[in-house]
């Protein structure tokens, strides 16, 4: 079953659960509910939000994850299920015992991906892709010669300009960059704990203060998707320095995209599980073969709240 995203944040709402349904009210509005198995991700960010506790407790059983914005609209909190998988154990072992060797093939097949994906979306926007399809396939095993940093130095000025730089303190579009990333890094994190894999313990990422190494890792391919919203947004003068609702919809609305995996289209949500699953699979016979994104996304249709793929904003 496809999970929706659920967005808290254009007022103040009270959350409740009742028979197995999320409950989110407002003063002069009818309830709307949203059965708990069928979410995947509930963004909150506003600060005017209530809850009770049952609401954490059965979105965790029913395996979706929860994210808590701060002021700059940016994850202070990530809530995640912790058993997600029936024989997690086990796969905590294979991950935490993987090898350095191991561990560079998986991050050179994520590096080749995410710089053929970057190429993908040059030559979208530009007509050229400024030889990364080339550099994609030099990439070498733990990507020693860092040509994913090289790759970055040709690809964000051609994207948005030669001024352009990405930081996530810096000017818009930088700010929808970050929304996007945001989102992205919870569904991941959401689809690696459904593995029955640590989210902290990384590939390639290891910062001791960052609690979701291996999701910063497995998110990279998919980054582009989210790049590629991002111009189309800047284009149409979407990047205003507040983030409202409508850029809100469209950066959200990347986790429902058509996303080509293993040959196969599916929504990027459900080509995150694949791509974990194989992340999984790869930990335990001790061979990196990953299941990683092909090609440009094909944007959904219009959401429909109703349905079960939409992204909704409640």
């Amino acid at each position: 079953m496809i999970k929706r995203t659920i967005e808290i944040s254009s007022g103040p709402a009270r959350l409740s659960i009742r028979s197995r349904q999320l409950v989110i009210e407002r003063d002069g509005e009818r309830p709307a509910t949203v059965p708990c198995e069928d979410v995947g991700l509930l963004l909150i960010d506003h600060p005017a939000v209530s809850y009770t506790h049952s609401v954490f407790i059965a979105l965790a059983d029913a395996g979706a994850a929860v994210a808590l914005c701060g002021g700059n609209h940016t994850p202070v909190s990530l809530m995640l299920p912790l058993a997600g998988n029936a024989v997690q154990t086990e796969r905590f072992r294979a991950q935490l015992s993987a090898g350095a060797p191991l561990k560079k093939q998986l991050w050179h097949q994520i590096v080749a991906c995410k710089l053929r994906q970057q190429s993908a979306v040059l030559g979208a926007v530009t007509a050229a892709d400024a030889g990364l399809a080339a550099m994609a396939r030099q990439v070498r095993s733990g990507d020693a010669t860092n040509l994913e940093a090289q790759a970055a130095a040709r690809y964000w000025p051609r994207l948005f300009g030669r001024d352009f730089h990405r930081r996530r303190d810096g000017p818009p579009p930088n700010n929808l960059l970050n929304y996007g990333y945001m989102a992205l890094r919870a569904a991941t994190a959401r689809a690696l704990v459904v593995a029955g894999l640590l989210p902290t313990v990384g590939i390639h990422h290891r910062n001791r203060y960052n609690a979701f190494c291996l999701a910063d890792d497995l998110m990279e391919p998919y980054r582009p998707y989210v790049d590629l919203v991002v111009v189309e947004m800047d284009r149409a003068g979407m990047s205003e320095q507040s983030l409202g609702r409508e850029q809100k919809a469209h950066l959200l609305g990347v986790l429902n995209h058509g996303v080509a995996v293993a040959g196969r289209r599916t929504p990027l949500l459900l080509a995150l599980q694949a791509t974990a699953s194989s992340l999984e699979r790869s930990f335990a016979a001790r061979r990196a073969a990953l299941a990683l994104p092909d090609g440009l996304p094909a944007p959904p249709n219009q959401p429909d709240p109703e349905n079960d793929d939409g992204a909704a904003d409640v």
